[in-house]
């Protein structure tokens, strides 16, 4: 798994707020064209906003990258903060996903032998 990770401060929560949503429209749009594994936008009280984007292969890293810097520059042209950006590989990482166990049958049964 890799991942690629931005990491902005803003002056302010209020700042972050607005810049989150900008980016959850953003990078939402791109889900599918670059197929991400997850994506992942935190705010911090402080006003820091980081975003994370992972991905399968790194192959699919390396194409957002050159695809996001019009969605950086962008970023940059409508807000002031400081920036902090990196692509990783994910040494450890534990999800609990949701599943159901669980079978309905509906009608009567038929086993067969």
């Amino acid at each position: 798994m890799y991942a690629k990770v931005y990491q902005y401060k803003f002056p302010g929560i209020s700042e972050a707020k607005v810049a989150a949503a900008y980016c959850s429209d953003k990078l939402g749009q791109k889900i599918d064209e670059h197929n991400f594994h997850g994506l992942g936008i935190l705010i911090s009280q402080e006003g820091d906003l980081t975003i994370l984007i992972k991905f399968d292969d790194v192959a699919k890293l390396k194409a957002f990258d050159k695809a996001a810097d019009q969605f950086v520059h962008d970023l940059k042209t409508s807000f002031v903060f400081k920036e902090n950006k990196y692509a990783g590989i994910y040494v450890y990482n534990f999800e609990k996903e949701a599943t159901i166990n669980e079978i309905k049958l509906t009608g009567p049964a038929k086993v067969s032998n």
